[in-house]
């Protein structure tokens, strides 16, 4: 059974994201760049990301549910996590995004929750 490795983000919908982010920026020392409105953590021992971002209040990325938040999950294999969700019944994306640093899916929890997958891209991978 292909089971989730990690969290590869948090994502929420906010009034306001770049005072949002500069807020989390000041008062929580989260890892934003002035002026953006996302930032990713490194372990240093691991050599793995997650990346906190603030979107629009309007953001359709989160589908179509009440959700504020999605929560990205890193997994090992899309591919098969993808197709033992469908197995399963849950509603998938048709759609997979692959780009340099790894592939993207998506799909929704019986609460109408959407989530994504990533499968990182291996190092000298692509």
């Amino acid at each position: 059974m292909e089971q989730v490795v990690g969290i590869g983000g948090v994502f929420f919908k906010s009034r306001d994201p770049k005072a949002l982010a500069a807020w989390y920026r000041e008062h929580l020392g989260v890892p934003v760049e002035p002026e953006q409105t996302y930032g990713v953590f490194t372990s240093a021992a691991a050599g793995e990301q997650a990346v906190w971002s603030a979107f629009p209040a309007d953001t359709s990325y989160f589908g179509s549910g009440p959700a504020p938040f999605m929560v990205n999950y890193r997994v090992r294999n899309l591919d098969a996590m993808l197709a033992q969700l469908r197995a399963a019944g849950a509603p998938v994306d048709d759609r997979v995004e692959d780009y340099g640093y790894g592939r993207f899916g998506w799909a929704t929890d019986p609460e109408g929750n959407r989530f994504e997958l990533w499968e990182p891209r291996s190092p000298g991978q692509g």
